[in-house]
């Protein structure tokens, strides 16, 4: 007997198979693609266009999320350095406050004005090949490289696939919103 009462997307990876690193690269790539889709269903306009009250645009979530995805698995796991950890702020470090202890409203994602989402799906592509090989070449377990993103207490990778995943799903439920409130879009 089928349930169904659990809706399935057809593009989510199946109920079955072996748990693992390939179970979580299958995860990553499936929700890594819906955000791509997302963005990519906008005109360029509606893709530059804030829409909810902190003022983040989808090309600024999609620029988040590869360069979020790049800290934890090259910067993170790997301790490789990576071009520009912190290039989807405006600030190099948005964690920190300035001089009068604000923290937040000056730090915000950008993306400069001749990038476009087709270049930023181009490179979700290369961070996602590169995050398969980590979870390829690497058993779950392993813990983070010294040096690079962590000094302390480095997570393991299989945390890191937690992490990420949880982020991608966060903002996957906000461009679905954002891309609900664009109204008339093509392809939906």
């Amino acid at each position: 007997m089928s349930d169904s009462r659990v809706a399935r997307n057809p593009s989510e990876p199946s109920k079955g198979g072996p748990a693992g690193a390939g179970r979580w690269s299958d995860y990553l790539d499936w929700v890594r693609s819906e955000l791509v889709h997302g963005v990519l269903v906008l005109s360029p306009e509606q893709q530059r266009t804030p829409r909810v009250p902190s003022g983040w645009t989808p090309l600024e979530l999609l620029s988040h999320v590869l360069h979020m995805e790049q800290r934890w698995f090259v910067w993170g796991f790997l301790g490789e350095p990576v071009a520009e950890p912190w290039g989807d702020w405006n600030v190099d470090e948005p964690w920190t406050s300035d001089d009068s202890g604000v923290t937040g409203p000056r730090a915000r994602w950008q993306v400069a004005d001749d990038v476009t989402g087709e270049q930023l799906a181009e490179r979700m592509v290369r961070v996602g090949e590169r995050t398969r090989g980590v979870l390829r070449d690497f058993p779950l377990d392993a813990t983070a490289a010294p040096g690079g993103r962590f000094s302390e207490d480095p997570p393991t990778l299989e945390w890191i696939c937690f992490h990420v995943l949880a982020e991608y799903a966060r903002h996957a439920g906000h461009l679905d919103i954002v891309v609900e409130l664009a109204g008339d879009v093509r392809g939906r």
